[in-house]
């Protein structure tokens, strides 16, 4: 007997794990992690105007809607079974103070209205931020160049109360801001709206993936960075901390931003705290993979639900993805 067929022949293969791998029957029988329709939300972004679909240069198959095609893009979301969408605006107006967030008939708001009178049942998600509507693109007042915490919370909380008002099921504060949770809830609960849930961005890091977002929202900011209010990517307890103080301030979600770039404290998130947790497949990492898929370099089909299964495995319960369309429609083959 050769060395070689000696060595074969003493291997241990009483567990041969690839046995339940063997066919298709067998991993589906066996698989851990399942990837549903129902775990994707839909970002969806609004213009002034009408017939209004314009592709976002960086984002391919995405698009801005005027406020009548968004409502023809949410008849094709709850056909599919998505059941959640987040709304985010651009306004034709921008100022210092974002004043035009706090317009009762702005986009934002009539938006939310023709939305839940159309389609009732579809479950509308607002952001609650206010880079996209400031002439400097940063998410909160500033004053001598810098962005003030306490002064922007006050704007929030009217903000999340207007997107209530209006008839918003969610709002997503995602400004990063100390203390704003709790000053939403508070300001939510004053107003009679106990039943309006909060998620929060909670974990939020000043991440390099989120250019072709700015881009579709034409936010990106004017000066500086936004370091010293988004999260350090080299930090993971205070991420833990941020989710906890959120928590206990009364966020009913909490969202890691990115997605594949923290599915480690997504993971960590899941297995330390009970509330759902969210994670946004942020611009960056869709337009990566449409940009590899169209030089051939990749299948993007499998990459993306490659990818989104990644998330689920993390831990996460509800997904942001532009990746939703798309998604869906293969969930629904299958």
């Amino acid at each position: 007997m050769s060395k070689r067929e000696d060595s074969i022949a003493t291997l241990d293969l009483t567990h041969r794990l690839r046995r339940l791998r063997r066919t298709q029957a067998l991993r589906d029988l066996t698989q851990e992690t399942f990837l549903r329709v129902e775990d994707l939300v839909f970002p969806l972004f609004l213009v002034e105007g009408e017939r209004k679909r314009e592709e976002v240069p960086s984002m391919p198959n995405i698009f801005r809607y005027s406020i009548d095609n968004a409502l023809k893009a949410c008849e094709e979301l709850q056909t599919l079974g998505i059941r959640a969408i987040d709304l985010f605006g651009v306004p034709l107006v921008k100022d210092e103070r974002g004043s035009e967030a706090l317009n009762p008939n702005g986009l934002i708001q009539r938006g939310i209205r023709a939305i839940k009178k159309e389609f009732p049942d579809l479950c509308v998600m607002t952001d609650v931020a206010l880079d996209p509507f400031t002439s400097h693109g940063h998410d909160g007042l500033v004053k001598d160049g810098k962005i003030l915490n306490d002064e922007t919370v006050e704007v929030l909380c009217e903000m999340a109360r207007l997107h209530a008002e209006c008839g918003a099921d969610v709002v997503a504060p995602s400004d990063m801001m100390d203390g704003r949770v709790g000053a939403i809830r508070k300001a939510l609960d004053e107003a009679g709206f106990v039943d309006v849930a909060i998620l929060a961005y909670s974990a939020k890091y000043a991440s390099s993936f989120y250019a072709p977002f700015r881009d579709a929202l034409q936010s990106a900011p004017k000066f500086g960075d936004k370091k010293t209010y988004q999260m350090n990517p080299a930090n993971a307890d205070e991420a833990m901390r941020e989710i906890e103080l959120d928590i206990a301030e009364g966020a009913d979600i909490v969202m890691i931003k990115p997605a594949m770039t923290y599915l480690d404290i997504a993971r960590r998130a899941r297995e330390r705290f009970q509330a759902p947790i969210a994670v946004y497949n942020v611009s960056g990492e869709y337009s990566m993979i449409k940009a590899a898929a169209k030089m051939g370099w990749i299948d993007g089909e499998r990459a993306m639900m490659e990818a989104l299964l990644s998330m689920k495995r993390a831990g996460a319960k509800l997904i942001f993805t532009y990746f939703a369309l798309e998604a869906a429609r293969l969930l629904r083959q299958s």
